[in-house]
């Protein structure tokens, strides 16, 4: 199946409502060597996913960290990755995802590998998501971005954001307007909720896709990559 037409085929299901596709689905190992097994669950193969998944290379991508001022290339980071898609206007299913995130961030520093690995936030709302609320957010969500191994991305534009996250790493979303959705007003999205686990050498450990990871169960592969690697 062509990944684009599985991606098509599940942006309809998304537009049934607003909000979330948060079914966890497996993935298997094709295309490069990784520290985890294929997850147990796993329901497709990866080729078949319209997103990265284990054994498969996570593309490269360079995007602004708006705290920073500076722009951040992801194949310049030389440990292991975590990568998700959010907004920060998200009333739902973002907390939920970027709340159990901020848990992994915290448990990787209580066990001294938070210098191995990089947590990257990147919103697909660059219209809303400047520097000043992207630092609110954080502090909401309990971030600790006094220890250097989290940063949020902003893409310069909504074109360039869908590039990146839609396109590139299969993150779907959806813009609707404040008549589609009685959520939010001005716009929402409909969205995937989908984060990487990226080893050292740009593949992709895990994909989870869901708003709920278990954050003991992504800091254990966090760990497991982290200390095989190291």
């Amino acid at each position: 199946m062509e990944r684009r037409t599985y991606l098509a085929a599940g942006l309809g299901v998304a537009a049934a409502s607003s909000g979330c596709l948060t079914t966890v689905l497996g993935d298997s190992t094709t295309a490069g060597e990784t520290v985890l097994d294929p997850p147990r669950d796993r329901q497709f193969d990866s080729s078949d996913l319209p997103y990265p998944a284990h054994g498969e290379a996570l593309p490269a991508f360079s995007l602004p960290d708006p705290l920073a001022d500076e722009v951040v290339d992801s194949t310049a980071i030389d440990g292991t990755l975590v990568v998700t898609g959010f907004f920060a206007s998200c009333p739902v299913e973002c907390v939920r995802l970027v709340g159990q995130l901020a848990g992994v961030q915290h448990g990787t520093l209580e066990r001294g590998i938070g210098d191995e690995v990089t947590f990257l936030a990147i919103t697909f709302d660059p219209e809303r998501d400047d520097a000043e609320l992207l630092r609110e957010y954080a502090r909401k969500m309990n971030i600790d971005m006094g220890a250097g191994n989290w940063r949020f991305l902003r893409p310069e534009s909504a074109a360039r954001a869908e590039t990146v996250v839609d396109e590139k790493l299969g993150i779907t979303f959806e813009r609707v307007g404040a008549g589609e959705s009685r959520r939010l007003p001005g716009y929402d999205f409909r969205h995937l909720s989908l984060t990487f686990l990226r080893n050292p050498d740009g593949v992709v450990e895990r994909a989870y896709r869901t708003d709920r990871p278990d954050h003991e169960r992504v800091l254990s592969d966090v760990e497991t990559v982290v200390e095989a690697t190291s």
